[in-house]
């Protein structure tokens, strides 16, 4: 029998189906087995676990064949409950896998202590970016007589004052102390002064 005979031949064609229906059973196959492994279109809600505890968090992940794992705890924030979350990931909403592990950050119970920095003789543009790094907050600001215009000259804190080094709470306000620019005399010294000058010229 030739090439061409064979080729149109029915026993090629039913070879030929047999072969294409047994490759499409084997994809069919392995297709569902991906699918099932991998819990293929079982997508999960993220939930949104901000100002929970963990105890709290715990439950609500195990209700939906969640895990977590705690990360850290972060700086005291004020807006959040001590000893809650107050970053998860994935974010809330996100869709993820059964059993799938949700990284936590929960608050601190309270703000942490820093020591104050030296600002005297700092200007005042140099002082706060300094107490902000340092999560200080610039409270009142007052002038007093000095050549050093805006010129870091005493910190005080409640009416006080604190020395560079001081061990203080975050969020504590500094109040800062600068110069106006100013000589340091008043009227009163410089009539005196030019009365002097006047008689002596005179004499």
């Amino acid at each position: 029998m030739s090439l061409q005979k064979f080729l149109l031949s029915f026993t090629f064609l039913k070879q030929v189906l047999i072969a294409l229906f047994i490759l499409c059973a084997s994809l069919f196959l392995f297709m569902y087995w991906i699918g099932f492994t991998t819990n293929h279109g079982q997508e999960i809600l993220v939930p949104n676990l901000s100002k929970m505890t963990l105890e709290q968090a715990e439950d609500k992940l195990d209700e939906l064949d969640l895990d977590y794992s705690l990360l850290d705890t972060v700086d005291y924030n004020s807006a959040f409950p001590a000893l809650t979350i107050v970053h998860q990931d994935p974010s809330p909403g996100a869709k993820v896998k059964q059993n799938r592990v949700i990284y936590l950050k929960i608050n601190s119970t309270g703000y942490a202590k820093v020591r104050v920095p030296d600002l005297v003789q700092k200007t005042y543009r140099q002082a706060v970016p300094t107490l902000t790094a340092l999560g200080l907050e610039v409270g009142d600001t007052t002038y007093i007589p000095n050549l050093a215009k805006d010129m870091v000259l005493e910190m005080k804190m409640n009416g006080k004052p604190v020395k560079a080094g001081t061990q203080v709470l975050k969020m504590s306000k500094v109040d800062l102390v600068l110069g106006d620019g100013k000589v340091g005399f008043n009227e009163d010294e410089l009539n005196e002064n030019q009365e002097e000058k006047d008689s002596t010229n005179l004499d």
